[in-house]
């Protein structure tokens, strides 16, 4: 069954880990454990039965709560399609523009990508010295495909 956490806002990626080490040390019947980033204050949990989602979040800070409802899974079906990483269509030696931080509007080439921190290392373009600059890839925008430019 699914069940849902109520956590403090913000501190889900630390309940997070701090229910992965209580479940493989305890050997508790959870078998997944998910964080959507628009699901703010919120972990999805899948675990055998109630009284085993319960146990895992007893006495780990931030956790306010499991909610009486158990979820089905067509519920969260939308959010984890939501949730593809960004990174999937950049690719390397795309030109890209940054959308977002110090330095929106500027254009940079794709050098590295880190599919797992869904990164992306880029290289300022329109700079004196290229300076390598790593961005989470949805401050991205692709402006030109690496595989347009070669033709």
């Amino acid at each position: 069954m699914i069940y849902v956490y109520r956590v403090t806002a913000g501190q889900e990626k630390i309940v997070l880990d701090m229910l992965m080490k209580k479940v493989k040390k305890e050997k508790l019947k959870i078998y997944s454990i998910a964080h959507f980033e628009d699901l703010k204050g919120y972990l999805v949990v899948e675990g055998a039965d109630e009284i085993s989602v319960r146990q895992a979040g007893l006495k780990i800070p931030h956790i306010k709560g499991v909610l009486s409802k158990p979820m089905q899974i067509g519920e969260i079906e939308g959010m984890i399609a939501a949730a593809k990483p960004a990174v999937l269509s950049i690719s390397k030696g795309d030109l890209v523009e940054l959308i977002s931080g110090p330095f929106k509007g500027e254009k940079a080439r794709v050098i590295k990508i880190d599919t797992n921190k869904d990164e992306v290392t880029v290289e300022l373009s329109e700079v004196a010295v290229p300076i390598p600059v790593t961005i989470k890839a949805n401050t991205l925008k692709v402006y030109q495909k690496a595989s347009e430019k070669s033709q």
